[in-house]
């Protein structure tokens, strides 16, 4: 069995990623996971809506900023952009071998949510640079209930201000009742106009915060 040590040290490969990385392979692989998938379940199971799609740039100089509500999250972006999406994942989850393997060819990549450090710029960075990948995060960290946008950290407005890309916010309903049987869940997806890129990492967090309470009508209790 692996020390804690010996964990972190199996992770720090996965905490940063080069452009060529995002390949044709990863591309295809999440094509299939997010949009045939994971793409039955949402259409055929929870009914998706998606409203806005309208205000996806064109281009990759964006980040999509969401609320977080459960697992669900992370595929349903994927599976609503144009763009393939890496995301962000504690790396705790990529000390499970299993798992390791899917979050590896899905493109998503390691953070130490104590330590967010160099690795972790370097790789935003690596993403802004790839022909079509965009960096997918939820400022929130862990999911949170419905009603609520609590526990928001500036993390992702620093990381836009460093790679110079905008931030696109989209607010999610619906993930947090999962369901089984067909056609009686509801998601809604909406996708918020984009927040340019001003270079002050408060600002943009607020704008993404008065975003997302549009979107998605919860109410933000700032961390006392």
């Amino acid at each position: 069995m692996k020390t804690a040590e010996e964990k972190k040290e199996l992770t720090k490969k996965y905490m940063t990623r080069k452009p060529e990385s995002y390949n044709l392979f990863r591309t295809i692989w999440q094509w299939l996971v997010t949009k045939f998938w994971y793409g039955l379940s949402y259409t055929f199971i929870y009914r998706k809506e998606v409203y806005g799609k309208e205000n996806i740039p064109k281009t990759n100089n964006y980040i999509v900023v969401a609320n977080h509500l459960s697992t669900l999250d992370p595929p349903l972006l994927a599976n609503i952009m144009p763009n393939p999406v890496s995301f962000m994942a504690k790396r705790e989850l990529f000390e499970i071998p299993m798992l390791r393997i899917m979050l590896d060819w899905l493109g998503a990549f390691a953070v130490d949510r104590e330590n967010v450090g160099s690795s972790t710029i370097r790789t935003a960075k690596s993403i802004s640079n790839t022909k079509n990948w965009v960096l997918g995060i939820f400022p929130q960290g862990t999911r949170e209930p419905a009603g609520k946008i609590t526990k928001v950290t500036k993390g992702f407005a620093g990381l836009a201000k460093s790679t110079k890309c905008n931030i696109l916010p989209v607010g999610i309903l619906g993930t947090d009742n999962p369901k089984k049987i067909p056609f009686t869940g509801k998601i809604i997806v909406k996708i918020g106009k984009v927040i340019e890129n001003t270079g002050d990492a408060n600002q943009m967090m607020n704008e993404w915060i008065k975003a997302i309470q549009e979107l998605t009508g919860f109410e933000y209790a700032p961390q006392s």
